[in-house]
C-alpha cells in the first residue's frame, strides 16, 4: 500500500487524501482508488511480475493507437505495483444486470452491448499492428498446448468432480480433434483472452477495455464466444445473432465476412470456451471452496445444451458425455429462490467421500463402520439395508436405534437454521465398509425423517447401490 502511495505523490506532487480498496474479481490482483485534492488515480498491486508488464507493454501500444483503454501513469522498479487512469465505477455488467436479471434487456442496455462488441475488431486488428507479442503473459500465442491445459482444466477441475465415469483415451481423442478445428482458424490477430462485460468501463456511454494482461496472439472467434456466451449472461438467441451481426459488420472494415462460415467455425469456439469456463468454476468451486462460483454452473449448462441440439459430429464421445452432465439435476436448476434442498448419501469409504457438487463444501459425514456389520455374514451378503431381513438384523441390536437419535437431534437444528437463513443446500452422507447395509439403513432413515418434519426437498442417493429418491 505504501508504494502505492509513494507513486501516486511522486505523480501527481501531492500525498493522498483517501485510499479505497475496489472489489477484487477472480484474480490475485488487488485495486485501489486513490484520491488526491484534484486527482482520482487507480492503483494496482499484482503478484506476478510478468503480468503487470505485459498489460503495462499493451496499455501503453494500444493508448498510442487511440484505442479505449485506460493510459498507465508510473510503476514502481520493481514492477509489482503501477498506477493507471481512472475511468470511474461504470460497468458494462452493472449497466445491462437489469437484462441478465429477467432475460429482456432494454434498448439501452442493447446499445452498449452492441458498442462493446463492435469496438472488438479494432482491438484485435489496429492491436496486433507492429505489436511484439513475446512480451505476453503467459505465452505469446494462442497455441494447441493453451487448447490442452484448458480442456484438462475443464476434465480435471470439473468433469472429474462431479462423479461422471469417462474414458480418458476417447475424451482425449476428442479433444484432439477439436484442437485441430480451432488451429484451423489461427490468426495474426490480438485475442483479448477475457472478453466480458466486467472489463468493458462506461465513460460517457462509450466502452473503454480493461483487465487484457492475458491477450495474445490468436483467432478472432475466441472473443466473439467469450463476450456472447457468458455464462450468466442470458442473453436470447435473437440477441446473440443481433450481437454477431454488429461484430461482423464492424468486422468488415479488416476483412471479407462469409456470415454462414463464421457462425460454423464459432460454435466450436463457443464449445471450447464453456469448457474452459467450466474448468475455472470448477477449480475456484471445487478445490478453492469458493461456492458462488458453482452458481454459475446451470448457465454454462444451458449453453452446452444449446450448442448440442445440432451435434458435433467431429467429437462423438465428447458430446456424449457433456449431454449426460446436462441431464444432471445438479447442473439443471436455475431458480436460485427455491426451497431448501437436502441431499443424503449411502457410500462405501473405500470408494471415497462423495463430492458436494453444490460447492458449499459443507454438511456432514457419518461414520457407520462402528455399528455392528450384516456384512460379516453370508446370509445378508445379497440383501441391503432397505431389506426387512437387514433392517431387522441392525434393530435387534439396537445400537443403529441410539445412534440416529443423535444423528436426528444434530439434522433438525441444522436443517432448521438452514431454512431461517435461506440457504439452498445441505448434504449428510453414511459411510459404511461396502456402502450395502449399514450406510444404506441410515441414509434410507434420515431421509424419511427429514421429509417427513419438513417442507423441504430431500433427495437420497445410494451411490454404491446406484439408486436415487426423490422426497
Amino acid at each position: 500500500m505504501r508504494q502505492l502511495e509513494i507513486l501516486f505523490k511522486d505523480y501527481t506532487g501531492e500525498e493522498p487524501v483517501a485510499i479505497e480498496e475496489l472489489p477484487s474479481s477472480g484474480s490475485n490482483r488487488r485495486y485501489f482508488r486513490l484520491k488526491g485534492s484534484k486527482t482520482s488515480i487507480i492503483g494496482a498491486k499484482g503478484e506476478c511480475v510478468d503480468e503487470n508488464i505485459a498489460f503495462w507493454i499493451i496499455a501503453q501500444d494500444f493508448h498510442s493507437k487511440g484505442l479505449p483503454v485506460p493510459k498507465v501513469l508510473s510503476h514502481s522498479e520493481d514492477f509489482m505495483y503501477y498506477l493507471q487512469e481512472d475511468l470511474g465505477t461504470d460497468t458494462l455488467f452493472d449497466a445491462v444486470a437489469n437484462g441478465r436479471e429477467n432475460g429482456k434487456y432494454s434498448d439501452r442496455e442493447k446499445e452498449f452491448l452492441i458498442k462493446s462488441v463492435t469496438k472488438l475488431p479494432a482491438i484485435q486488428f489496429e492491436g496486433a499492428k507492429g505489436f511484439d507479442f513475446s512480451i505476453c503473459y503467459p505465452q505469446p500465442e494462442f497455441d494447441r498446448r493453451m487448447i490442452s491445459f484448458d480442456l484438462n482444466y475443464f476434465k480435471y477441475c470439473f468433469l472429474k468432480a462431479t462423479g461422471i465415469g469417462f474414458s480418458e483415451i476417447k475424451l482425449e481423442d476428442d479433444f484432439r480433434a477439436l484442437s485441430d478445428v480451432l488451429m484451423k482458424s489461427m490468426s495474426d490477430t490480438f485475442l483479448y483472452r477475457d472478453f466480458q462485460a466486467r472489463n468493458v468501463m462506461l465513460v460517457g456511454g462509450e466502452p473503454y477495455y480493461i483487465d487484457f494482461q492475458g491477450g495474445r496472439k490468436g483467432p478472432i472467434y475466441y472473443d466473439v464466444a467469450s463476450f456472447i456466451w457468458q455464462a450468466k449472461a442470458n442473453y436470447s438467441e435473437e440477441l446473440k445473432e443481433t450481437l454477431i451481426d454488429a461484430y461482423l459488420e464492424a468486422l468488415k472494415a479488416y476483412q471479407p465476412v462469409d456470415k454462414e462460415q463464421f457462425h460454423k467455425t464459432l460454435r466450436h469456439f463457443v464449445l471450447f470456451r464453456t469448457l474452459q469456463v467450466l474448468g475455472a468454476y470448477g477449480f475456484r468451486g471445487y478445490f478453492e471452496k469458493k461456492p458462488h462460483f458453482l452458481q454459475s454452473v446451470p448457465y454454462a449448462m444451458d449453453n452446452i445444451k444449446k450448442l448440442l441440439n445440432e451435434p458435433f459430429d467431429e467429437y462423438p464421445y465428447l458430446s456424449d458425455i457433456l449431454l449426460k452432465l446436462t441431464q444432471m439435476r445438479e447442473f439443471s436448476e436455475m431458480n436460485a429462490g427455491r426451497k431448501l434442498e437436502v441431499k443424503i448419501y449411502s457410500f462405501a469409504y473405500k470408494k471415497g467421500i462423495p463430492n458436494d457438487v453444490s460447492g458449499n463444501g459443507g454438511g456432514y459425514v457419518f461414520d457407520c463402520r462402528a455399528l455392528e456389520n450384516p456384512g460379516k455374514y453370508e446370509r445378508y451378503s445379497s440383501f441391503t439395508g432397505m431389506d426387512s431381513e437387514v433392517i431387522k438384523f441392525m434393530e435387534d441390536d439396537g445400537g443403529v436405534l441410539k445412534f440416529l437419535d443423535k444423528v436426528y437431534d444434530l439434522a433438525d437444528v441444522h436443517v432448521q437454521r438452514y431454512i431461517e437463513r435461506k440457504f439452498t443446500h445441505l448434504m449428510f452422507s453414511f459411510g459404511c465398509t461396502g456402502g450395502q447395509h449399514r450406510s444404506v439403513y441410515c441414509a434410507q432413515h434420515l431421509a424419511e425423517h427429514i421429509a417427513k418434519k419438513f417442507n423441504v426437498k430431500v433427495r437420497l442417493f445410494h451411490r454404491e447401490l446406484t439408486t436415487e429418491q426423490e422426497f
